[in-house]
């Protein structure tokens, strides 16, 4: 074989690594019987939240997932599959799950969160929590609770001390 296309086929495999150690998740796909319609639209709602879909050739992300040690997803990258990278653990996972219960030829089939290998029960896991602005949402609103809960109580004290204070003022007139 012509060394120029060894060395770009090289080339495309670490692409292809720095790619997913950069990603926080990484989800195997495929997407066989969907239309170019379809996947259009997949492509359309990774990319509003961050992820990219890219389709690569099944040795070229069997010897990437072996590199990275990730050789549990090796025998699950047959077929026509697609990768997800995700800037966020939650991401890629909740729009193909969402995109999924409508699209029934996309199947999850496994992927990489935080650099340890997961199962498709996982990533419908992840797939059920908010994304990052919920999640911190959620937690200032744990985190305000208290002090609203004591700022109402102070503020109870207040009126009722207020309270005792005004109708005995009468009195003593």
């Amino acid at each position: 074989m012509n060394k120029q296309i060894l060395a770009q086929k090289e080339a495309d495999v670490n692409a292809l690594i720095q790619q997913m150690k950069d990603a926080k998740s990484v989800v195997v796909v495929e997407y066989r019987g969907l239309t170019v319609g379809e996947v259009t639209e997949l492509r359309r709602a990774l990319r509003e939240e961050g992820v990219s879909m890219k389709v690569y050739k099944n040795t070229y992300a069997q010897r990437a997932a072996k590199e990275l040690g990730y050789d549990e997803i090796i025998d699950t990258l047959v077929g026509p599959n697609a990768l997800t990278f995700g800037a966020d653990q939650v991401a890629p996972a909740r729009v193909l799950a969402k995109f999924a219960k409508t699209h029934d030829k996309l199947i999850l089939k496994n992927g990489i969160v935080d650099g340890a290998v997961v199962d498709n029960a996982t990533i419908q896991t992840l797939a059920s929590l908010p994304n990052k602005e919920g999640m911190l949402a959620k937690f200032a609103s744990c985190l305000n609770a208290p002090v609203i809960k004591f700022a109402m109580t102070v503020k109870a004290l207040a009126e009722a001390k207020e309270g005792t204070n005004t109708e005995a003022a009468p009195a003593a007139e």
